[in-house]
């Protein structure tokens, strides 16, 4: 499935400049309490399983730049994933990210949708340009992640001759080249909140856990072991009672058990 062509308009003038540091980000409220927490569940499952490298932006409703016909456009993603950036100094607070000449295109974008104006689909070629013509046309991001938490549907969209092209799902989940892995739902609670949740599998079908996961298997592993030793240890000290019963028992028929 191709999405809706974007309008034809005049070839928009794209320039990459980093973001003066006087300019004013906005500051808008997160829209639901789940769009946080699904960000931070994402990047945590990828941060547990070692797959997030020093030189790796992973963030969420962070600014992506870029200067189109001389105008400053910034749009903050719910999640993003760029493979390589260029460090900054440990005194620098990165605030925002010019594609290009602040490192790498952005690989992955995703946008969770609220319940006001489905502007996750907007194809505005005009400023301030619509969501999708931003990520299809200006940054050409290879893969645009849409979820619906109200209605709990994934769509997956994949550039293909710099239009976004709608995937099928495997086995109702999605792969990711850019990052080796397949994404999918699933239902479940993590800190209190229980949700449909966009989850990582590997290559195997195996579930990368979150932090909180991984942290309940080591202690029910530990407890596992701690249990094992503790059995060895009972079953120890029953062979040695039995022993001194019995060493007892022969003393009693006058039997040294120490004799040879």
């Amino acid at each position: 499935m191709v999405l809706l062509a974007t309008p034809q308009h005049q070839t928009p003038v794209v320039t990459w400049e980093k973001l003066p540091d006087d300019f004013i980000l906005p500051d808008d409220p997160v829209e639901n309490i789940q769009q946080p927490s699904l960000a931070a569940a994402l990047t945590d499952a990828l941060g547990a399983a070692n797959r997030i490298q020093p030189e790796m932006l992973v963030v969420s409703n962070f600014g992506i730049v870029a200067n189109i016909n001389k105008k400053t456009v910034v749009k903050a993603p719910d999640w993003l994933y760029v493979p390589h950036v260029s460090p900054v100094g440990a005194e620098v607070i990165r605030r925002s990210y010019t594609p290009n000449i602040e490192g790498e295109a952005v690989s992955v974008v995703m946008e969770f949708l609220s319940d006001t104006d489905n502007g996750e689909y907007s194809i505005r070629p005009t400023f301030p340009y619509g969501k999708l013509y931003f990520y299809e046309r200006i940054l050409q991001i290879p893969t645009y992640v849409i979820f619906n938490p109200y209605e709990v549907t994934l769509e997956v969209l994949r550039l293909e001759n710099s239009q976004y092209i709608l995937q099928e799902p495997s086995s109702g989940r999605f792969w990711i080249p850019e990052l080796k892995l397949f994404l999918g739902i699933w239902q479940g609670t993590r800190l209190g909140l229980n949700i449909s949740w966009l989850r990582w599998w590997d290559e195997a079908g195996n579930l990368l856990l979150w932090s909180s996961e991984q942290a309940l298997l080591e202690r029910q592993r530990a407890e596992g072991e701690r249990q094992r030793a503790d059995n060895a240890i009972a079953q120890f000290e029953a062979e040695r009672q039995r022993k001194e019963f019995l060493a007892a028992k022969l003393r009693s028929l006058g039997i040294d058990p120490d004799a040879e």
